[in-house]
């Protein structure tokens, strides 16, 4: 009885070898491409159950999902002559699977080193401004130059974008030196624009007040009534000559700020002398002179 059940079972381990060989799951993200006897298969494996001969084919499933690659930190000299290190992302997916089997070895590898490369070679032909400025523009360029050799590879490049730009600390320095000094200048010319228009508004208020005496007065009226809204116990209220030569045109004569004083005739040793023999002191002593006696 033994030797009749254990050929049924060893047949039975073979059948159940032999379907598990035969029966492969292919998930939805992904796409299998199968080697029969190691020639490829025209027809791609679909996501599902697919049957395959055992031990005759040879199926490599492959994912359609985007792939995120981190380009490391390449150090590259730009073309103004700037030594710095900059990084990378790359985003991309693999867009024929039989391509990505047949054409190259390890895709993922083969799509880094050229990201790494690529990024080297277009930091080398762009300037340290345009870097820093147009940054949409590098990406374009960077995305370009790595989806030509990619696409024999069956890989699509989605993406690819500039993360860090690293600088030396002097170039930081200068950088910020120039930024300063950027920002001094553009306030110096606000400033000046300011004063030029500020003095374009006062000559024409000095034109209207000259036209207009009356609006002088009032705008005196009114700087005493912004200072006196300040409390303070000392007032000083100017008084230009405009008000004195208004009053003096309404009243039709000179007042007394702006009469000339009478001039002062000093008197004369005749008009000193006494006329009754009195003594006189002598001119700076206070003695009285001899003659006078």
């Amino acid at each position: 009885m033994s030797a009749v059940v254990i050929p049924i079972l060893v047949a039975v381990l073979v059948v159940l070898v032999l379907a598990g060989a035969s029966v492969r799951l292919v998930q939805q993200y992904e796409r299998g491409v199968v080697l029969r006897f190691g020639r490829l298969l025209p027809d791609i494996r679909q996501p599902g159950l697919r049957l395959m001969i055992p031990f005759a084919d040879r199926m490599s499933k492959l994912s359609i999902q985007i792939v995120v690659l981190d380009v490391p930190s390449q150090s590259a000299i730009t073309r103004d002559n700037v030594t710095l290190g900059v990084d990378a992302v790359v985003y991309f997916r693999v867009d024929d699977p039989v391509r990505a089997v047949i054409n190259v070895q390890n895709y993922l590898q083969a799509t880094s080193q050229v990201a790494q490369t690529s990024l080297r070679s277009v930091i080398g032909r762009a300037d340290l401004d345009t870097l820093l400025s147009d940054r949409d523009r590098i990406n374009g360029e960077l995305k370009s130059v790595i989806d030509a050799p990619t696409e024999e590879w069956g890989i699509c490049i989605d993406r690819v974008e500039i993360k860090d730009i690293s600088l030396p600390e002097g170039m930081r320095r200068s950088m910020s030196r120039q930024a300063e000094a950027e920002r001094d200048r553009r306030a110096r010319v606000i400033n000046a624009d300011g004063e030029l228009q500020a003095s374009a508004k006062l000559s024409q208020a000095a034109a209207a007040m000259g036209d207009t005496p009356g609006a002088l007065q009032l705008r005196l009226l009114q700087t005493v009534s912004d200072v006196a809204s300040e409390k303070n116990s000392t007032l000083v209220m100017p008084f230009p000559v405009e008000l004195l030569r208004f009053f003096e045109h309404m009243s039709g004569g000179p007042t007394a700020a702006t009469a000339q004083p009478a001039p002062v005739t000093p008197p004369t040793d005749t008009d000193a002398a006494p006329t009754n023999g009195a003594v006189v002191p002598r001119p700076g002593t206070g003695i009285p002179d001899e003659g006078d006696r």
